[in-house]
């Protein structure tokens, strides 16, 4: 059985929990309290971060090496394109996701500078979800789960207005018809 070492408000174990769910696959869950971190994570995790996976004989930190660990051990359903070029296309959004990472913490940290920043990134995800409906192809995938859990927190923690991103908008809420996206939303929604 696979372990999740988990924290509910993380948006880093939001990628892991939903993918598991897309995925269909149980874990043991550890919740992990980050205002409190248990001296033992730091052996899972020298940064002592969540969210880390243990199991098969590993102990993996990284959401999007988990991601890409848990595409490969369950490869059903697909959440990378079969084709080589749009896998490749897709990973590179992910490996990209900094930029998103950066503005959206500095607006959390409250600094509102960083608001002109993140809407420039929301603008970028929204033509892209234009121009091939979803952020890295014409399926959900592994990018899609790798910018949900910020862009929803953005919306509903951070008061970013997602209605001027109107493809984006629209994506996000026709992802709330997944189940593992609507776990997802109803959980962000209980925290705040």
């Amino acid at each position: 059985m696979l372990r999740l070492y988990d924290a509910a408000r993380c948006p880093y174990c939001a990628r892991v929990r939903i993918v598991l769910a897309e995925k269909g696959v149980s874990v043991d869950t550890v919740a992990i309290d980050l205002a409190d971190r248990p001296a033992w994570i730091y052996e899972k995790n020298p940064l002592g971060k969540v969210p880390v996976l243990e199991g098969d004989g590993l102990c993996l930190p990284e959401s999007a090496v988990i991601m890409e660990y848990l595409e490969e051990r369950f490869p059903e359903p697909p959440l990378l394109p079969a084709d080589r070029a749009a896998r490749a296309e897709a990973r590179l959004r992910i490996f990209r996701f900094d930029r998103f990472g950066d503005a959206y913490y500095a607006l959390r940290r409250g600094d509102e500078r960083a608001r002109e920043e993140l809407g420039v990134q929301l603008a970028e995800l929204d033509e892209a979800v234009r121009r091939d409906g979803f952020l890295a192809g014409d399926a959900y995938g592994l990018a899609d789960v790798a910018y949900l859990p910020w862009i929803v927190r953005a919306r509903q923690n951070l008061a970013v207005d997602l209605g001027v991103y109107a493809a984006l908008a629209d994506w996000l809420e026709g992802l709330w018809q997944r189940p593992a996206v609507a776990a997802e939303l109803e959980l962000v929604a209980a925290l705040a």
